[in-house]
């Protein structure tokens, strides 16, 4: 609570005394008791605290001509006992109980005194707290009519107040407001948000008290004579006493407090108007700090919503650029597999693959148009109901349909169904529920269909799927003829070899035809082999003879122990923005002009290889060692940082290399390729523009990882995950009101280990959603002990929120085990609000209401900004422990500064503040004087387990 009270006056807390003489009133039957059977004693008293009284025992009162003693103290008070004493007694004995008498007066003024000193601590300490909660009122998130209801009850602790109501004054407007009232006689019914004219209230005391700023108490028919108000239906009935007071706010009042008794009158004294006046001058401040939040809740809502609305606008932008890559990347890879597939129906397959990654797919078919164009073929086709389609005549299908409109259909069974009324089409097969199919053309002509299904109703297809796929269908047209023309040569040659082995026996006849023939047959061998074997771009070799000859030299190189050799991967850097921006046309001159760099910059035995896209390698052999094949890369390097121009600009292609050197653990040439790669992609993290040779440091942490992955796996089943437990502590009074539960792993053979030794590979595994699930159902069984006082929070990874039942599943763990939500809270980091915002605001809100809090973890270390902690439910932030410990160093002015903005950004939005990593008393006083209240550290406890049981 960041509240800041004013401290009570004097005012306040002395009238708010209400002595009671109980001690001084038994002194004079207490003296009697030390005196013969009978003695009569009176005990007179002055004193400016304890006021002015006496008290006589019960024999009665002493005659005047009995013994007298009287005294003053210090304080301004007089006292004075009178008794008939015994006339028998010595004047010894007379005396000792004078001064008996006298230290028993004394000792009881003494205890009066305590009593009413402790009864005004009392009464001050209740009236704060009463003034705490109000000015804490203001900084909740209250509806106004819920937070009046509080004041209410606040006040019913300090006064009689069943009958209560507060009106606000706008002295401009001249206008009233009753914004709480509860009687329990008057029936008037009270609109809160209803501004009526002051005058109105002309004949009431209510007026009165507006108008005069005067506070006002006694019964209300006294009050109304004084004031000449007369009583009528509108004003309500008299009350027993009435008690009002205005509540001012720069010079003029602003409204008024009213409680009154139908009752019993005297119910209010001069200590409760007192009281009361206090008490309104804050209820003022907690209702200007209401509205003056609810102002700064607009203005930010609107701003969120601004932001809102240009990070949707952002959003739909980066989906755009996204699919477009998309498609690029699907056109290319088509582009390819005309090239690469070993034959059509290999083909086929793999364009079903690529549609597939952009959009559904799984009924997929293409139809031909025979060579005669009498007959529909269906080379390829994928179906869940109709698994084998037979060749057919052309009839009215709703392929031939497209084949005759030469247009794309996209039909759902509403146009499915007036199509075939119209005798448009005729349905063949399974009827689908969304059917979409567009042309393939080749040249100026239809040859063909691609067609897509639905036989779901969830499931439809829409006007941009079928722009998608039309786009798609004019490259799969051309890449189609290409494959085809391949495919027609390698008949060709086929049918060659037929036809030179049936003319061998007239070699004699025809010697000139078969020798020209002859001559073509090896000159399609080597086009054929030549494009086997080398890239169609670069003219380079392809992946493919690079394996072969990396085949080669591992089998050299095994039977030869002093052989070295290295295969080099490198892949341009920004290739992708190049080719992205400027097309692909300069992204194919960009590969081509780096492959020509790359060949001269090496020896004439190295082969060069386009592997794909922008990747190239180097197979170099009969090297010295790894210094060799490094300066080999650093002139590589060197030949593509030189600037080309190409489609008038000015570009330096850049790249980041690789080396994998020959070892004997390497079984084949894709392995070798494989840890280049790894080393290549090191290059990049560490800079890009660098060579980075594969060791075994980087072969150990490969092995590392799977090693520990391989114990991750029996740890889960073994269920070898444990919580350890650190509590969160209220810093004033070292109470604990909460715990976080963290992650530990009992090794078997490394011990405990905390989730820095084992949360990277666990992430990269796909396992840590397992182990924190674990973790959960331990945590919520520990909760479920009641060994846990306050709540528990765990940390919760932004993977958890990218599945869409994490919340439910949460909450049907805490159903399982009887745990109220309210007890466990989920802790998450600044990523998680940025991660997948939508999802994850979506899984708070459903915890929230269930009564699952959030806490933000290590706040002002990341990214976040003041829009997500209001689009968030978040409840709590965790200060960096950065910040907590250089408040012990020299910087501690900027951790005190960032701390003081975190404090007053958390009590503005009414958020809790938890400082992580305390671990002194000098940090936990820092901490408290900055206005945090709560806090987590060694300086409280280490996190701990919990007992078996």
């Amino acid at each position: 609570m960041n509240a800041s009270l004013t401290p009570l006056p004097a005012s306040v807390a002395s009238a708010s005394r209400a002595p009671l003489h109980g001690m001084l009133a038994g002194t004079a039957d207490r003296l009697a008791q030390s005196l013969p059977a009978g003695a009569c004693v009176r005990v007179d008293w002055h004193h400016p605290a304890l006021g002015r009284g006496h008290a006589v025992s019960a024999g009665g009162e002493p005659p005047a001509t009995g013994q007298r003693l009287a005294w003053s103290d210090g304080d301004g008070g007089t006292f004075a006992v009178m008794a008939v004493l015994p006339q028998d007694w010595p004047v010894m004995a007379l005396d000792a109980w004078m001064g008996q008498a006298r230290q028993v007066v004394e000792q009881a003024v003494a205890l009066e005194l305590a009593h009413d000193r402790i009864d005004e601590l009392r009464r001050s300490e209740q009236l704060g707290k009463a003034l705490y909660e109000i000015a804490d009122l203001a900084s909740g998130g209250l509806d106004l009519p819920v937070m009046l209801k509080r004041v209410h009850a606040i006040i019913g602790t300090l006064m009689y107040a069943e009958n209560f109501y507060i009106v606000l004054f706008d002295n401009v407007k001249q206008t009233v407001r009753f914004a709480y009232f509860v009687d329990q006689q008057d029936s008037y019914a009270v609109d809160p948000e209803r501004e009526m004219p002051v005058a109105e209230l002309e004949n009431s005391l209510t007026y009165q008290l507006l108008m005069s700023g005067q506070t006002m108490r006694g019964p209300s028919h006294v009050l109304r004579a004084q004031y000449g108000v007369a009583l009528s239906d509108a004003t309500g009935p008299d009350a027993a006493d009435w008690l009002g007071v205005p509540m001012w706010r720069d010079g003029r009042v602003t409204g008024a407090l009213v409680v009154q008794s139908y009752e019993q009158a005297g119910v209010y004294t001069e200590a409760d108007r007192v009281l009361l006046v206090f008490v309104a001058q804050h209820v003022m401040t907690a209702l200007e700090r209401r509205e003056a939040r609810k102002r700064l809740e607009e203005r930010v809502a609107e701003r969120t919503a601004e932001l809102q609305r240009a990070n949707e606008e952002l959003q739909v932008e980066v989906f755009e650029r996204q699919r477009s890559q998309e498609i690029q990347r699907a056109l290319f890879r088509i582009a390819e597999l005309s090239m690469t597939s070993e034959s059509l129906a290999v083909f086929y397959a793999e364009v079903h693959d690529v549609v597939s990654e952009l959009l559904y797919a799984r009924n997929f078919y293409i139809a031909m148009l025979s060579d005669d164009g009498t007959m529909l073929e269906f080379p390829y086709s994928v179906d869940e109901r109709d698994l084998h389609r037979q060749p057919r005549k052309l009839s009215r299908g709703m392929t031939e349909y497209v084949l005759r409109t030469g247009k794309p259909l996209l039909a759902d069974r509403e146009r499915i169904a007036a199509l075939e009324a119209q005798g448009e089409i005729k349905i063949h097969g399974s009827m689908a529920h969304c059917w979409l199919g567009v042309p393939l053309w080749q040249e100026d002509r239809v040859v063909g269909v691609i067609a897509v299904q639905s036989y779901s109703a969830d499931i439809a297809f829409y006007p941009h799927d079928q722009d998608l796929l039309t786009f798609v269908s004019f490259h799969i047209g051309s890449s189609l003829a290409r494959k085809q023309a391949q495919d027609r040569l390698v008949q060709a040659y086929n049918s060659l070899e037929q036809r030179v082995s049936e003319r061998t026996r007239e070699l004699a006849e025809a010697n000139a035809e078969l020798l020209e023939q002859i001559g073509e047959r090896v000159r399609i061998e080597r086009k054929l082999l030549h494009q086997t074997l080398h890239d169609p771009l670069t003219g380079l070799p392809n992946r493919l003879q690079l394996l072969e000859r990396l085949a080669q030299a591992i089998a050299h190189a095994r039977q030869t122990p002093d052989a070295c050799f290295a295969v080099l991967f490198m892949d341009l850097d920004r290739f992708k923005v190049v080719n992205d921006s400027m097309g692909h046309a300069v992204g194919d001159e960009l590969l081509i002009e780096a492959g020509r760099r790359i060949v001269a910059s090496v020896r004439s035995t190295d082969v060069v290889a386009r592997l794909g896209g922008d990747e190239f390698a180097i197979l170099a052999d009969g090297l010295d060692g790894p210094a060799m094949a490094e300066e080999l890369g650093m002139r590589v390097l060197d030949a593509l940082n030189a600037p080309i121009w190409i489609a008038g600009r000015e570009l330096f292609p850049g790249a980041s290399i690789g080396i994998a050197m020959w070892h004997p653990r390497y079984r084949s040439g894709e392995e070798m390729l494989r840890d280049a790669d790894a080393a290549m992609y090191r290059a990049k993290a560490e800079g890009r523009d660098r060579c980075v040779l594969f060791d075994e440091q980087m072969h150990r942490q490969a092995l590392r990882s799977l090693d520990m992955e391989m114990d991750l796996r029996r740890a889960i089943q073994t269920e070898r995950f444990v919580p350890y437990y650190q509590p969160i502590v209220a810093l004033e009074s070292g109470a604990t009101v909460g715990h976080e539960a963290l992650l530990r792993w009992h090794h078997e053979q490394n011990g405990l280990l905390v989730p820095g030794e084992f949360l990277d590979v666990g992430e990269d595994s796909g396992l840590i959603e397992q182990i924190d699930w674990l973790m959960y159902t331990r945590v919520v069984h520990d909760v479920a002990r009641n060994v846990l006082p306050g709540y528990v929070a765990i940390n919760v990874s932004p993977l958890h929120f990218r599945a869409p039942d994490f919340a439910e599943r949460l909450l049907n763990l805490l159903d399982q085990a009887g745990v109220a939500p309210v007890r466990v809270r989920v802790e998450i980091t600044e990523v998680a609000l940025l991660d997948d915002a939508p999802r994850t605001r979506e899984s708070l809100a459903l915890l929230k209401r269930h009564g699952v809090c959030a806490q933000l973890d290590d706040f002002g270390t990341g990214f976040s900004a003041l829009s997500y902690l209001h689009r968030f439910p978040i409840t709590s932030l965790k200060i960096d422990r950065s910040f907590v410990s250089g408040l012990e160093s020299d910087s501690s002015t900027e951790s005190v500064a960032v701390i003081r903005a975190i404090v007053a950004l958390a009590g503005s939005l009414g958020i809790e503040l938890i400082a992580e990593g305390v671990e002194t008393r000098h940090q936990r006083d820092r901490l408290q004087a900055l206005g945090c209240h709560y806090g987590q550290g060694f300086l409280f406890s280490p996190p701990v387990p919990l007992p078996a049981g």
